[in-house]
């Protein structure tokens, strides 16, 4: 064989080589590509309430699945019981805040596990229950809500001057009014007390401008939301017990007295994500997304917080979340990575 023709032979074989090289490579940046972005192409619809606080936890969840290659839509704003059942339906894909059990109700009515993916803890014991400020309580010795059959009690809390307490309560669908109406009943303060219901950021804005001025306050709350850093409990406000564990529908039953012997009315709700079962199954990056993802009472209460005192804009709350994941790359990243393992199997 002569030199020339060794060194073109040398030439095709080191062109094949790199061919297959490149080749192989190739297969591999797309079989990487594949892992790390599971979700490519697949829409989201993300819901929510009408409660702009829920943004935040909404907004985390949507830029998890982002970085899993998911084409996520805008929010819809849509109140828990037409949520549930657009999720089941297969109208929209998830909402980052089903309380449990609070929304029991709607998650059974919806289809419940039959239809709907509800796996992990987003934000557990959220709380919630009424609450006056601290110096009513204190000078009239006031402990227990039923302590406002009382006329002369109730009164005490009347801001439209027609006699009965005034109660700063739940916005229609969002669970809360019902557990109201039906306590209102059961532990007689029909006569005595009425709840005002309406926007309920709109009532506690008029509530705060009555404590502000030195006048009682009465009204319902939850945690994780902004109320409970204004009106601090323990030192502002203090929370009320109720005469009696009393809950309607699916919660019928259910004792509400705390480990401590305390009983506020409502027993701790845990916050979920719930998505459309079939969708999930399908997704199972999405769905280890939705079942490792975590945000604690504390971190919502603050951005909420910011939200009251002027920093609830888009772009706020946007900076809001891109700053809880700075601050928390580590277990975002490895959120992440497990989704992607099981898109892999």
């Amino acid at each position: 064989m002569t030199t020339t023709h060794t060194q073109n032979t040398r030439r095709h074989l080191g062109r094949y080589l790199l061919a297959g090289a490149a080749a192989l490579s190739m297969a591999a940046t797309s079989a990487w590509a594949a892992n790390d972005l599971p979700g490519k192409g697949v829409k989201v619809q993300p819901l929510k309430s009408s409660l702009a606080e829920e943004t935040f936890q909404t907004l985390l969840v949507m830029k998890g699945l982002q970085k899993l290659g998911y084409e996520v839509q805008p929010i819809k704003e849509v109140e828990y019981p037409t949520a549930h059942i657009a999720i089941a339906n297969g109208d929209a894909t998830f909402m980052a805040d089903h309380w449990n059990p609070l929304h029991a109700d709607y998650y059974k009515n919806a289809g419940g596990d039959a239809k709907l993916y509800r796996k992990g803890i987003l934000s557990a014991n959220a709380a919630q229950g009424y609450l006056i400020d601290k110096k009513t309580a204190d000078a009239h010795k006031i402990t227990n809500l039923g302590q406002l059959k009382d006329p002369e009690i109730a009164k005490l809390f009347d801001a439209d001057g027609d006699g009965k307490a005034d109660l700063t309560g739940c916005t229609p669908g969002w669970g809360c009014e019902a557990m109201i109406e039906h306590q209102l009943t059961a532990y007689e303060l029909r006569n005595t007390v009425t709840h005002k219901q309406g926007t309920y950021a709109a009532l506690m804005a008029d509530t705060i401008t009555r404590y502000k001025a030195g006048k009682p306050i009465l009204y319902y709350t939850w945690t994780p939301y902004w109320v409970s850093n204004v009106l601090k409990p323990g030192q502002d406000v203090v929370w009320l017990q109720v005469p009696f564990s009393s809950l309607p529908g699916e919660q019928a039953g259910t004792d509400t007295k705390l480990p401590n012997g305390k009983n506020y009315g409502f027993i701790a709700n845990n916050q979920q994500i719930v998505a459309n079962k079939a969708w999930a199954e399908q997704n199972p990056a999405a769905a280890k997304l939705f079942e490792l993802i975590k945000l604690p009472v504390s971190d919502i209460n603050a951005q909420n917080f910011m939200m009251s005192q002027g920093q609830n804009k888009a772009a706020d709350i946007e900076r809001h979340t891109e700053g809880w994941i700075k601050a928390h790359q580590k277990a975002f990243d490895d959120w992440l990575a497990q989704a992607r393992a099981v898109a892999a199997k």
